[in-house]
């Protein structure tokens, strides 16, 4: 985490830490920067205003929220659209809606790590009301076709909902453009704190009956939002947006994010194909996910070694301090279709911002001695 961002936390905590709504002064403070925070957050995402930004714990706390705001405009019946290769958060809260009658298809992932169009076109249809899809795959890289998600729920009259918390780290996010009707994600993947953010297209969180106590203010962007929230740890989110947009360039905001998101990437991307190429090239080592030939692909390299366990792997790199993750990330249906479960799933490497060329030598040079 940047020290601009843990400088915002403190500066929080010593200077405002009230609680909202009061006439004196560090509480209407703490109004004042809630609200400019949700304004950063909506360029970030390329939203039209704060109002349209909701906080919470997390991305799965926001989208259990959703799911239960959501079923209850649901009849047994109706269907919900979701994908083999998302992540848990994108796809239990979505699940359990199966226990109000309501129908879960699920879209078919294909060997290569990516989506089977020809199978997404047949699951939605006339009983589709909502399609919840992820943008990035957080296993093993991959950047889902968010026009054709638009298309076929559009087509069907039904909502669509992104899961950006493995995208917005390294791509420009603008929802106008997508034409989304809710996206999540969490400021820990962009160099912020733990908080997740939920965009909703305005005008639809008022429709919604979400949980919520009668003394919350019924109106949106806050009628999601239950109980105190963590005023600290979003001073934290606003100070991670301005951070990465201290790496553009441009006359506003949003320029600056998007020009420094777009010099992020093209270092990324350059990393994280050579670590691919090189990788697939060491005998014993199969290396999971889209190839870097297509246009936009997440700089994750998931990759596994004949003979050992991804644990095994992760703890060897462990020891030349690289640090790497093992397992099915919470993408655990992706991991299973690919039949890599059974061994422990794979080992998997993120380039960030930060990552540098001598960090995959290192990684490389270990790899090939297992």
């Amino acid at each position: 985490m940047p020290l601009h961002v843990i400088g915002a936390l403190t500066r929080y905590y010593a200077t405002c830490n009230a609680n909202t709504h009061g006439t004196f002064v560090t509480s209407v403070e703490s109004d004042r920067l809630l609200e400019e925070a949700r304004a950063v957050a909506a360029t970030f995402l390329g939203a039209r205003g704060g109002h349209t930004i909701s906080f919470g714990a997390n991305m799965t706390t926001l989208t259990y929220s959703l799911s239960r705001a959501i079923a209850r405009s649901l009849r047994p019946g109706d269907e919900v659209v979701i994908t083999e290769l998302d992540h848990e958060a994108n796809r239990g809260p979505w699940l359990t809606l199966e226990d109000r009658g309501v129908t879960i298809r699920e879209v078919a992932l294909l060997r290569d790590g990516t989506l089977d169009h020809d199978d997404f076109r047949a699951k939605v249809g006339a009983k589709t009301r909502l399609v919840a899809m992820g943008l990035a795959s957080n296993a093993l890289g991959t950047v889902n076709d968010v026009a054709l998600a638009r298309e076929l729920s559009r087509r069907a009259g039904a909502w669509l909902m992104v899961d950006a918390v493995h995208y917005a780290p390294h791509f420009p996010v603008d929802v106008s453009a997508m034409d989304v009707d809710f996206l999540v994600c969490s400021a820990y993947k962009f160099y912020g704190p733990h908080v997740g953010l939920l965009y909703a297209r305005e005008g639809l969180l008022d429709r919604l009956q979400t949980d919520r106590l009668v003394t919350q203010d019924p109106g949106a962007p806050y009628r999601i939002e239950t109980g105190t929230l963590n005023h600290a740890a979003i001073m934290g989110v606003k100070a991670a947006i301005e951070y990465i947009a201290s790496l553009g360039e441009g006359r506003t905001l949003r320029h600056r994010l998007v020009s420094a998101l777009e010099r992020i990437g093209t270092h990324e991307r350059a990393l994280a194909s050579r670590l691919h190429r090189e990788l697939g090239g060491i005998d014993g080592v199969t290396v999971h996910g889209p190839s870097f030939e297509v246009p936009r692909r997440a700089p994750t390299v998931s990759f596994t070694v004949k003979g050992r366990t991804a644990t095994e792997v992760s703890a060897r790199l462990a020891e030349s301090g690289i640090c790497t993750w093992d397992g099915h990330f919470y993408a655990l249906r992706a991991i299973e279709k690919l039949g890599l479960l059974e061994n422990g799933g794979v080992t998997r490497v993120g380039i960030a911002l930060y990552s540098m060329d001598e960090e995959v030598d290192r990684l490389l040079d270990v790899v090939r001695l297992l």
